[in-house]
């Protein structure tokens, strides 16, 4: 299976987390492929025929990114603008979507009960919506949470499951709601 990850972090050199996990993504061979968005993009003009050429090539994209303001990064939104163009990416692509977002707060700070008041996946639906538009298979995200606090410990096995996650060829999917 041919992976694609498109990594959105707009300063990998301050990052722990999301450098760590592209990294590891890197050490995968042939059938992983990382690109750095904000080194590609730093000016945002994202170049449509080779992002479109990548996704093509791709069995699998990977949206990785640190959730900012309960979002994702500018250049992730622009991306999604400028790429997934009507006429191109609308109709069966056979393609899976994995989203691989950290967040600076505990994971127990998404749920309905916390102060925050959404749970992860509600807040990435938006990225799920796009996906069941352009007829993609969306599969459950894989978060990593506590990236402010975390150990270089348990940092460091989540980049192993990460690895582990993008090299499975049997991952659960998050069904639309109903």
């Amino acid at each position: 299976m041919k992976t694609l990850v498109l990594v959105f972090h707009p300063d990998m050199s301050a990052s722990r987390a999301n450098r760590l996990l592209a990294a590891k993504a890197e050490t995968l061979g042939n059938d992983v492929t990382v690109r750095y968005m904000y080194d590609l993009y730093p000016d945002q003009k994202v170049d449509v025929a080779a992002e479109q050429a990548a996704l093509e090539a791709a069995d699998r994209v990977v949206l990785q990114f640190p959730m900012y303001w309960y979002s994702t990064p500018a250049l992730l939104k622009q991306w999604q603008d400028d790429v997934l163009l009507y006429g191109w990416a609308y109709g069966s692509t056979g393609k899976e979507l994995l989203v691989a977002v950290s967040t600076g707060g505990p994971g127990d700070a998404y749920s309905h009960e916390s102060s925050y008041g959404y749970t992860l996946t509600e807040l990435l639906r938006p990225l799920q919506a796009t996906a069941n538009m352009v007829q993609m298979t969306y599969l459950e995200p894989f978060t990593t949470t506590g990236t402010l606090t975390i150990t270089d410990e348990a940092l460091a096995k989540r980049a192993e499951d990460y690895a582990a996650t993008l090299q499975s060829t049997d991952l659960p999917v998050l069904e639309p709601r109903g």
